[in-house]
């Protein structure tokens, strides 16, 4: 009883004090995502249940995305792409890791920068880890939830920006999609 009273005690004298004391509420700022980024994602498919790992560099001042998939040996007949979004020109590029063939195929869908729209409302916030470790987030693209996208170890900025530039072979591309199984 002494105990919970000292600890009662102590964090009302830290208030009355003036010592920082943590606050919980909502930031009345609205929150601003970055406009260039690189890190990994996680996406999980929730009509097979299945995850897809990717390297990602994000690029919303011009509209760029660049997706590297990550190639995991043990899956059987599985394709690995390399995927270059380039919205500004109304393009992306599918490149096949393994044997470098490319398609180049017309981009129907608008940009759709990751950032927090005006008319979110906050929810929670979560942190991971200790000091200096990254914070792990979660994106939802509307409300018929079909995949979730994790977010982690985010770096602000592109450290190389040919990322986003095709390779050669894509100068003869294919006008169509391959397929993600090789069997």
């Amino acid at each position: 009883m002494h105990r919970l009273l000292l600890v009662f005690v102590a964090a009302s004298g830290a208030s009355v004090l003036g010592l920082p004391v943590e606050d919980v509420s909502p930031p009345s700022d609205p929150c601003l995502a970055p406009l260039q980024w690189e890190g990994r994602w996680v996406s999980f498919d929730h009509s097979t249940g299945r995850n897809s790992r990717s390297s990602v560099s994000y690029d919303g001042l011009k509209q760029r995305v660049r997706v590297l998939q990550q190639n995991k040996k043990h899956t059987p007949c599985q394709r690995f792409f390399e995927y270059i979004f380039l919205y500004q020109s109304g393009v992306m590029f599918q490149i096949d890791q393994k044997t470098k063939d490319c398609s180049k195929i017309a981009l129907t869908d608008a940009f759709d920068p990751f950032d927090i729209p005006k008319n979110s409302t906050f929810e929670d916030q979560y942190l991971i880890g200790g000091p200096g470790d990254s914070v792990e987030e979660t994106y939802v693209r509307n409300s018929s939830v079909t995949t979730s996208t994790r977010f982690f170890n985010l770096q602000l900025g592109i450290s190389d920006p040919n990322v986003f530039t095709p390779p050669s072979t894509c100068q003869s591309a294919r006008p169509q999609r391959m397929s993600d199984s090789s069997c």
